[in-house]
Order: structure tokens, then C-alpha cells, then sequence
């Protein structure tokens, strides 16, 4: 017997009704979306739960030939800044599913 009096049957039983709750979670992250910008909102995007851009829109201002590198580093400053938004979104959403627990994998 395990701590409580649960037989292994009950902690196996509830470790697959955690793993399905999971995976809902997960699909349903997947829909959701964050938006970031760079640039004073020059530069911006839209990432999915999943960590896939969905959309990148540059303003015509911040085009500059003469200055590629900048409008580089905007998007990688505005699509940084989107997925450090879904990690917290995700970290938000399974730690109300395993209490806080940091579980591998389950982080993006």
C-alpha cells in the first residue's frame, strides 16, 4: 500500500486522468495566441501556444535599406519577446493542472 492507502490501480488511474488533462491543455494552448512588439510597435507578431508564428507586421517607417540590421534585431526582439509571453502562458496553465510541480517536458 501507498501513502493514504491507495493501490497502485488508483495512482495509475490518476496519473492517465493527469496525462489526458494535460494533453487537453496542451490542444487548447495551441489555439490560443499572444501578441509582442519591438520598436515602439513598428515591428509586431502574433505566436500561438505552440510557439509558431502566426502573423509578423512591419510598419513601412522602419524599412530603412541603409539599416537592415535594425529592422533584424526588431524581429528578433519582437519574436522573442512573444515566445517568452507563451512560455509564461503555458507555465500559467499546467502549474494550476500539477500544483506548481515542474514536471520535464511539459515547459516550453
Amino acid at each position: 500500500m501507498f501513502q493514504g492507502g491507495k493501490s497502485i490501480q488508483d495512482l495509475l488511474k490518476q496519473a492517465q486522468k493527469m496525462q489526458k488533462q494535460m494533453m487537453e491543455r496542451q490542444e487548447a494552448l495551441a489555439q490560443k495566441t499572444v501578441e509582442a512588439s519591438a520598436g515602439g510597435g513598428m515591428v509586431n507578431v502574433v505566436m500561438n501556444g505552440n510557439q509558431e508564428l502566426i502573423s509578423l507586421k512591419i510598419e513601412k517607417e522602419v524599412v530603412d535599406p541603409d539599416d537592415v540590421e535594425m529592422l533584424e534585431d526588431l524581429i528578433i526582439a519582437a519574436v522573442e519577446e512573444a515566445r517568452l509571453k507563451v512560455k509564461e502562458m503555458v507555465e500559467s496553465e499546467m502549474s494550476g493542472l500539477t500544483g506548481g510541480l515542474k514536471i520535464p517536458g511539459l515547459s516550453t
